[in-house]
């Protein structure tokens, strides 16, 4: 825990962006197939 608070590292893009593919899986849940999915993650990444 000291080396979170002590480093300039950070994961906070990363941690943003599984937050942000976590998000759209829920909104898509059992509305769209696996292609989909992908395609919208890849196409939300672009940004």
């Amino acid at each position: 825990m000291l080396q979170g608070l002590t480093t300039r590292w950070n994961s906070g893009p990363v941690e943003g962006r599984v937050n942000h593919i976590k998000m759209i899986k829920r909104q898509m849940f059992g509305r769209a197939g696996l292609s989909l999915l992908r395609k919208r993650v890849l196409l939300t990444a672009a940004r």
